[in-house]
């Protein structure tokens, strides 16, 4: 089973392979630099655990707990 962004604990980072989300949302992120290659790290998870916070690209960006599972890392 392939580690994803839900896998990571606050500071930990990963490089994204892949990720799963579908539609306008999909697109947004990939235009966002969501993208193969791209270092993303955990900032934060909410105190139930969702959402998260990651860093990428010189910002911040909360994603649900869909979202955060359809992210793969290398």
């Amino acid at each position: 089973m392939a580690k994803t962004v839900d896998d990571l604990q606050p500071g930990e980072s990963g490089i994204v392979k892949t990720h799963k989300v579908k539609g306008a949302l999909g697109k947004h992120l990939r235009e966002m630099g969501l993208v193969n290659g791209t270092q993303i790290k955990l900032e934060r998870k909410a105190p139930l655990g969702y959402p998260v916070e990651v860093r990428l690209q010189g910002f911040s960006l909360a994603l649900r707990k869909e979202e955060a599972e359809s992210i793969e890392l290398q």
